[in-house]
């Protein structure tokens, strides 16, 4: 593989305007494809083997009317009632328009509704109406034209004086919350790179590479998306994911590019050799967070599963843009990637151990004093991390509610409106679906209602609505709890597993609870039992592929239990600012939030392929130096000295990225943000320069030690790659065919041995 991506590199150099020109028409066909195909993100909630599925197969089998999306327009009198003549005329013409709109079977008009005598639709003080809209199309079908239409059709009641708002399947579906401010984390990088490098040009090398490989991969995520149903949310996702290591993954590149460089190296042997080391461990880590991250798929979720596979298309596209793309911008770059620094500051390269007077410098030193007390920082580094991880233990899976959308928001506008004129649990009302079977519609409906008014949790339940045949009904229950509240998760079990059972039994009924609060609960439960074994099938793969890059035990072993360390401290942070609500006003959450569902899989696939590319980096110059002098503390040293400044510029880049989408408004990415920035930080710091060096020197040769007969069984993977490529093709040892001119691009030489 080393020798393939040496060849690779030279070849991107030699041949960088034919690899520029195909990466620039891949991205045009890709986004003129898409765009053609009619790609589009959309969510669509389907999760098989869940009761809140089953309830909504069989709306859809027996009573398609009732299984459409539901539409909630939510009216408000600043002034009177809306029973007063003027308003009530203004909701009546609304509604006239609404039924007249494509797709609609049904609404409720609340102030008629109200006037025959139907109560919860007008609030007490009469200045709050809940109408309903039903459709006879799901959301996603209907698109954002038909909701469109809704709005336009409220336009009377606006002129009126009334206050219109939105909420229910068409406003969720058609919503869209305002983007971080991922710019900002961009800017980020490019000081931190700028910092690094001391070379404007080498910065460019990194945020052109990233950028173009994330465009290339959002534009191939958008072409799938014509043909599969791809989340809202995995657009911001990958964008957050795909920034962050297109930068990292460049960073490591252009820095053992400049390294050989400044050994003398020709650009092309220069970018090959990086290409075939710094690109290898690239593309390794890529594929453990590209496995990792299509791992999500073990929830057996299909919006969740594809989340997984549009992040991991932008992660596989930015590394194949790392290898490709980028060693032939530096041979269009040539000896001038040290131009354009900083004044006052020189371009930096890596360095060993010692400085020019053979005294430990820095990062060396701190290796040696942490060796020299290993015992002591063991156990206060792992008591932090742990402290750090303890919240973690009342960690709540659900989905916040629109309470906590932005107050500029129409569907927070609905809520808060919903909310104090009938109560939270109109929020998120629940929908059973009722098979009567062999039982009396007549008997078995007032009974089962009757047993859900009297259970505790219920404000309310409706009165039954039959099927045209009559062999199915819908009742709907209103919960006295918000959706996110974790009374409204236990009233749902409480419905399922004590009320309902009682009353089929014998009756030859069936009874689902649906809705999509049930949806979001359903969700969370399945997810929450599927994630041990996810977090075990990807802590097993890491492991496997780590002991045969390092051909070692204990390496391995240790590399797995300090990411899971990180990791655990990022859940720790982001339930004890969610949950517990510590210094949540900080970060825009003014109330204490279950943790999104999916939110913990996501952030344990990510960061362990992002732990591993920090991990190879580092131990295999720690395993490359051992392999030279068989000196452990050395070689910790030397490899914590020689890497330390890419890993720590690569940190910040990484928590700049993840800590930009905190400024937008959906808790979501907030917490995938938060949690993300947590763990690199524990990662890079707490754990690569305290736990490393500290667990290392207390194992000694130790951390080697591999089987014999495991060594004969296992590939041999030389993650470096050095061994198996050519002799250095240096400047100085080479002249140039023709007409020998210093103006020559070096990769448009012809390069011979003298």
């Amino acid at each position: 593989m080393s020798t393939y991506l040496y060849r690779l590199g030279r070849f991107a150099v030699r041949r960088r305007w034919l690899v520029l020109v195909s990466w620039v028409l891949a991205l045009i066909v890709l986004t003129v494809s898409g765009r053609a195909a009619g790609g589009e993100l959309h969510d669509e909630f389907n999760i098989p083997g869940v009761e809140s599925q089953q309830a909504l197969n069989v709306l859809q089998a027996t009573f398609p009317a009732q299984a459409g999306a539901r539409a909630q327009v939510v009216f408000h009198a600043p002034e009177g009632a809306l029973a007063d003549p003027a308003n009530a005329a203004a909701v009546a013409a609304t509604f006239a328009k609404i039924d007249a709109l494509p797709h609609v079977v049904g609404s409720v008009d609340p102030v008629a509704a109200t006037a025959k005598g139907a109560s919860g639709v007008v609030s007490k003080d009469g200045t709050i109406g809940l109408g309903t809209v039903q459709y006879d199309q799901s959301a996603i079908d209907l698109g954002k034209a038909n909701y469109e239409k809704l709005q336009d059709a409220t336009a009377s009641a606006t002129k009126a004086g009334l206050d219109v708002s939105f909420g229910g399947d068409m406003a969720n579906t058609n919503e869209r919350t305002a983007p971080g401010s991922e710019g900002l984390g961009l800017l980020a990088a490019m000081v931190i790179l700028v910092i690094a490098f001391g070379s404007i040009i080498a910065m460019g090398l990194s945020i052109g590479t990233a950028l173009f490989g994330l465009g290339s991969g959002m534009a191939l995520m958008l072409f799938v998306s014509s043909f599969v149903s791809i989340p809202t949310v995995a657009e911001t996702i990958a964008v957050m994911i795909g920034l962050g290591v297109g930068i990292d993954y460049a960073l490591f590149i252009v820095t053992r590019h400049r390294a050989g460089l400044a050994r003398g190296l020709t650009v092309a042997d220069a970018a090959g050799r990086a290409i075939a080391t710094a690109g290898q461990a690239v593309i390794i880590a890529a594929f453990t967070v590209v496995i990792a991250i299509c791992g999500l798929a073990v929830a057996g979720i299909p919006m969740v599963s594809w989340m997984g596979y549009g992040a991991a298309i932008v992660v596989a596209v930015t590394a194949a843009a790392a290898v490709t793309l980028l060693p032939a911008l530096m041979g269009f770059a040539g000896h001038n990637v040290d131009r354009f620094g900083i004044p006052g500051m020189k371009p930096k390269v890596e360095t060993g151990a010692l400085d020019e007077h053979g005294n430990y410098h820095g990062w060396a030193r701190w290796s040696h004093h942490v060796s020299k007390h290993s015992v002591r920082y063991l156990v206060l580094s792992l008591a932090a991390v742990l402290l750090l991880a303890v919240p973690f233990l009342s960690l709540r899976l659900g989905m916040p509610d629109n309470g906590n959308k932005p107050t500029t928001s129409t569907l927070r506008q609905s809520y808060d409106l919903i909310a104090e004129g009938f109560g939270p649990g109109s929020n998120g009302p629940l929908i059973l679906s009722v098979e009567l079977g062999g039982a009396d519609a007549k008997t078995f409906l007032p009974e089962l209602s009757s047993q859900l008014a009297a259970t505790d949790g219920v404000a309310a339940v409706a009165p039954a609505t039959l099927s045209p045949n009559g062999d199915t009904a819908v009742i709907q229950v209103i919960p006295t709890t918000s959706p996110q509240d974790e009374k409204t998760s236990t009233l749902i079990h409480t419905l399922r597993d004590d009320v309902v059972p009682p009353v089929v039994k014998g009756t030859g009924a069936h009874v689902y609870v649906g809705g999509n609060t049930a949806t979001f609960i359903d969700m969370s439960d399945k997810i929450a039992s599927r994630l041990p074994f996810f977090i075990g099938a990807v802590i097993l793969v890491s492991f496997l592929l780590l002991m045969i890059v390092f051909r070692s035990i204990l390496v391995p072993l240790k590399a797995a239990i300090m990411n899971v360390l990180s990791i655990g401290a990022a859940y720790g942070v982001i339930v004890a600012i969610f949950q517990w609500g510590w210094g949540a006003g900080l970060f825009g959450v003014h109330e204490a939030l279950p943790i999104v569902a999916f939110v913990p899989m996501l952030m344990f696939a990510i960061l362990f392929g992002l732990s591993m590319d920090y991990e190879v980096f580092l131990l295999s110059r720690v395993r490359e130096e051992y392999l030279k002098d068989g000196d452990n503390t050395e070689s910790v040293a030397t490899g914590i000295a020689t890497t330390a400044r890419v890993i720590t510029s690569a940190a910040l880049i990484m928590i700049s990225v993840f800590l930009s989408f905190v400024l937008g408004d959906d808790p979501t990415i907030k917490m995938v943000g938060i949690g993300l920035a947590t763990a690199i930080f524990v990662d890079a710091t707490l754990i690569r320069m305290v736990l490393v060096p500290s667990t290392m020197s207390l194992l000694g040769d130790a951390n080697w030690w591999f089987p014999k007969w495991l060594d004969r069984i296992v590939p041999n993977l030389d993650i470096e790659g050095e061994s198996r490529l050519p002799a250095d093709e240096l400047e100085a040892d080479l002249t140039l065919e023709g007409d020998g001119g210093d103006d020559v691009p070096d990769g448009d030489r012809e390069l011979q041995p003298v």
